[in-house]
């Protein structure tokens, strides 16, 4: 089976015994709406770098939860009260189709799951204690939810590189240096290998967020749009500091024991069509 399969099938398990059936349906409506699974893959990835090819089931878990996680914050996201977005990924999305109160139980309920199935993994008690603190640390009030305030404007207007940088580190970024230091933990990986996945991570991420506004540079044009980093920087400068992040990231793990699976998964960033 290959490692998207084994990814969709964790999570198919991990939201299984919800009741009463209706929200059962309604939890499982945005997993199934699939996406590129770009943090659990990250996992794994990672997990293969510093395990040197070892089997991915300890990492499955931990591949799992991050992509309940965010999931959640994408249900949440789309509520009428944040961004209002009636589509994802050309199916409506959880509030339309189940109503507002709904939504929110949905996301309630893929966020609570999440460090539930993280307990379950096949790894030493001291990695779960681990892997918990790394995901409510990057998923909470210092990562993506603080990336998510600054978003609605809690943190004031976002006019100035430093501001933006600072909030996609904690909407986007957050989560993906979150996986690959997860998937690290469920190796065993050491302080070092640890602080090469983080770096790796973040840059990662920031490449990803970089790379996305170079894509949406079209459908945000004019004075009205969001904050992106091709209003304050142009297309071409937001495309090499992408290229330059996803350089800086291959050589944070140019010392794991496999960094191929690492060097491709960052590479992918940057060759997804303009």
């Amino acid at each position: 089976m290959d490692r998207r399969s084994l990814v969709d099938q964790a999570l198919a398990g991990a939201v299984a015994g919800a009741w009463p059936e209706r929200f059962a349906e309604a939890l499982r409506y945005p997993i199934e709406t699939g996406g590129k699974r770009v943090r659990p893959l990250l996992v794994l990835a990672a997990h293969e770098a510093v395990s040197d090819g070892a089997a991915p089931e300890p990492a499955l878990h931990a591949a799992a939860a991050i992509e309940l996680v965010h999931t959640y914050s994408l249900v949440h996201d789309d509520l009428p009260c944040m961004d209002d977005d009636d589509e994802r990924r050309g199916r409506p999305t959880a509030h339309v189709v189940f109503g507002e109160a709904a939504a929110v139980l949905i996301g309630d309920g893929l966020l609570t799951r999440a460090f539930e199935v993280l307990t379950r993994a096949p790894i030493p008690a001291d990695a779960v204690v681990a892997c918990v603190a790394a995901l409510s640390r990057a998923a909470g009030p210092e990562g993506m939810v603080a990336g998510q305030a600054a978003d609605i404007g809690m943190g004031g207007p976002v006019t100035e590189l430093e501001a933006l940088t600072r909030l996609h580190a904690g909407k986007t970024g957050a989560l993906l240096q979150c996986a690959a230091v997860l998937g690290g933990i469920c190796a065993g990986a050491s302080a070092d290998q640890r602080a090469a996945l983080e770096r790796y991570g973040a840059s990662v991420g920031l490449a990803f967020q970089l790379w996305d506004d170079v894509l949406d540079a079209d459908e945000d044009a004019g004075d009205d749009g969001p904050p992106s980093f091709v209003r304050l920087l142009g297309v071409e400068e937001t495309q090499r500091r992408a290229r330059a992040m996803v350089e800086d990231a291959i050589t944070a793990v140019a010392g794991l024991p496999r960094p191929a699976p690492l060097e491709a998964l960052a590479r992918s960033v940057v060759d997804r069509a303009i």
